[in-house]
């Protein structure tokens, strides 16, 4: 199967359904989100589930913990039919089958964790021989059949969903703590469901970390279509992803990724954030490509041998100054609109200057280089600051080595004079093919690659792979523009198509520019952005954000943030703003702030140091997977947080 194709087309799946609601088989990509209100409480949750649909939810989830919580189910949904809503319901099962059980014979859908259904994470490291991984095999059959018959009788969907940190102890035994562990762990429970003869199934692969959810579910499709011949629908989501534009970054480039591929059949977007405030990001998420028609079967494709899909490899590049090799991707800051450029300008990208001392301060998330246009700067930049402006404006410029040309093809083809140094050449891949362009690329070129077609990233994906396939190793530097006119819109759009790429090793540098004065929606979870006064620091934050999502270029803290539920322990949102506000200068320090014990340890896997509740008003906190202190009552809780942290040394004072 071809998991990057040219053109966008829906991967077929098979048709589930939920109630009256249609999933999978190119139906439209359904939005969902989960309450977060005690599930006991039926006003308080009946009032959320319609806020939440109201908002545009199409299925809405909420946590059963307890055989007490499943009965409540029939109560919530009730009062919900007496007030004239039919959107399907779904219960949301760790630990526990027999509220499985209950819940299957209430509502439409049921949700279980193939890490913690039938099994108690203890963090054991067993040796199990092939006689007994099938024994065990035969107890999760045992255990887990009943729900299946249940919901083949009632006629209830079930999602088989993984959560990468909280994979059994046989999984991770055997397959360790990798996408392809995940894989096997849903794929365990999908075969108990097919020797039932039971199909009304939707299959998820969440991680915190973007590159590991992408390459779970795409992994997930490969062996679903080598070993059944056909696919179950997938609900795409990356979990813990946390709050502000953060989240919704994290979120944008794994869904993102796999959409624009033609894979994913029902989003959730998880944030620290009320639950109707996931939906509108679900939106914006999927209607580039609810507007599509069903398109054919993806399996016709012939699939491409230019790289894997399922493994992280950084594509090589030669080495120009401080771009391409193995230099962390640089970020360029675009001040093309700017009237004048002054001192104080650069400080919405890092740099401040101080008249007294005549010095730049740089922070760590300080632009490399800045766009100019046709302007020169008519001041001393600091020293790790380069410019990029126009072609005839460069070559007005006394300092070559501070200035680089950004040329186009046009340009190159008639030009005889180019910098000695490196020069940067501007390529519309929907354009131009490397074929007609690769003698016009000298060694000292960086390629701007952009597109201007509907599917952007895929597009210039395909040209990349031209160069690789050419050979042709200069540095990539991935530029987006959006058009649109909300902070949301624009943080997808950037997220989803230079991330993507990121993703796969494929970028030495970023690039984002936008119209401010275009731009109508300038908040994000309460922070403000004013047109063109901080529009640079907003595009300056999302490069960074999104090379930190990607792992390629760490410049703050992480922070993993599971999005809360009825099971939460305190208020996440409070405490997770209280935790950044302190620990926000620790660079590549990641925190996991999880509602309670059943998202912590295990879905905060990828976590430095975890805050986790443990029962009212006590927190357990963690270092990696290990308990360190339990119980600590949540007033002292943070001080006793950044105890920990210093305690192992990756404190330092802000």
């Amino acid at each position: 199967m071809n998991f990057f194709p040219k053109n966008y087309s829906r991967l077929i799946t098979k048709e589930v359904k939920v109630g009256d609601l249609i999933i999978g088989n190119g139906s439209a990509i359904k939005v969902q989100t989960m309450t977060t209100t005690d599930s006991m409480d039926t006003a308080a949750t009946v009032a959320q589930t319609i806020r939440c649909i109201n908002a545009g939810a199409e299925l809405v989830r909420i946590t059963a913990p307890s055989i007490n919580e499943a009965n409540n189910l029939l109560n919530i949904k009730n009062e919900l039919r007496k007030q004239g809503f039919k959107t399907p319901l779904v219960a949301d099962i760790h630990f526990t089958p027999n509220a499985a059980e209950v819940a299957a014979r209430i509502i439409e859908k049921v949700r279980v964790n193939p890490g913690n259904y039938v099994d108690k994470k203890k963090f054991e490291q067993i040796e199990y021989t092939d006689v007994e991984y099938a024994e065990e095999i035969d107890r999760i059959r045992e255990r887990f059949s009943p729900l299946v018959k249940i919901c083949k009788e009632y006629g209830t969907a079930m999602r088989i969903g993984t959560n990468h940190g909280s994979l059994s102890d046989r999984i991770m035994s055997r397959y360790g703590d990798t996408p392809n562990g995940m894989v096997e762990s849903a794929l365990e429970f999908l075969r108990i469901c097919r020797n039932e003869s039971y199909h009304n199934i939707v299959l998820s692969m969440k991680s915190s970390n973007p590159q590991v959810m992408v390459q779970a579910y795409r992994m997930l499709v490969d062996k679903m279509s080598n070993e059944f011949g056909e696919c179950y629908p997938l609900h795409l989501g990356v979990t813990e992803a946390g709050d502000g534009e953060d989240g919704r970054i994290k979120s944008a480039i794994g869904i993102g990724t796999l959409l624009e591929d033609g894979i994913g059949d029902t989003i959730r977007v998880s944030l620290t954030e009320d639950p109707e405030f996931e939906v509108p990001v679900c939106k914006d998420l999927v209607k580039p490509f609810n507007s599509k028609s069903k398109n054919q079967n993806r399996k016709s494709e012939a699939p491409s041998n230019v790289i894997s899909p399922f493994e992280y490899k950084k594509r090589n590049s030669n080495e120009l100054g401080n771009i391409g090799g193995k230099h962390v991707p640089i970020v360029v800051a675009d001040f093309m609109l700017n009237e004048n450029i002054r001192y104080e300008d650069l400080q919405s990208i890092g740099y401040t200057y101080n008249v007294v001392s005549d010095k730049w301060a740089i922070g760590d998330a300080a632009a490399d280089f800045i766009y100019t246009g046709k302007k020169i700067i008519p001041f001393a930049l600091p020293g790790t600051l380069k410019v990029i402006c126009d072609f005839e404006s460069w070559k007005l410029v006394d300092d070559k080595e501070k200035y680089f040309p950004l040329i186009t093809i046009d340009e190159l083809r008639i030009t005889n004079e180019k910098s000695e140094a490196v020069y940067l050449i501007s390529i519309n891949t929907n354009k131009n093919s490397v074929d007609e362009i690769k003698d016009l690329i000298g060694e000292k070129s960086v390629l701007c690659l952009w597109s201007d077609n509907e599917h952007a990233m895929p597009n210039v994906r395909n040209f990349i792979f031209q160069l690789i396939e050419n050979k042709i190793d200069n540095p990539i530097l991935l530029c987006v523009e959006s058009h649109h006119s909300t902070v949301d819109e624009q943080l997808i759009d950037f997220a989803k198509n230079s991330g993507a790429l990121f993703l796969d090793g494929m970028g030495d540098g970023i690039w984002l520019m936008n119209d401010p004065s275009k731009m109508q929606d300038l908040k994000v979870s309460g922070r403000t952005y004013l047109p063109v006064k901080n529009n640079h620091q907003f595009l300056n934050n999302t490069s960074f954000s999104i090379l930190q999502a990607t792992r390629t270029r760490i410049s703050k803290t992480e922070y993993i943030s599971c999005p809360s539920c009825g099971r939460t322990l305190f208020d996440l949102q409070e405490t997770t703003a209280k935790i950044r506000a302190v620990t926000y200068h620790l660079k590549g320090v990641k925190i996991a702030i999880m509602g309670c014990i059943v998202n912590g340890p295990g879905e905060m896997a990828d976590a430095d140091y975890g805050y986790v509740g443990s029962g009212a008003g006590k927190i357990t906190l963690y270092k990696s997977k290990e308990v360190i202190k339990k119980n600590i009552p949540s007033e002292i809780a943070v001080d006793e947080l950044i105890n920990l942290i210093k305690e192992n040394g990756d404190w330092v004072e802000n």
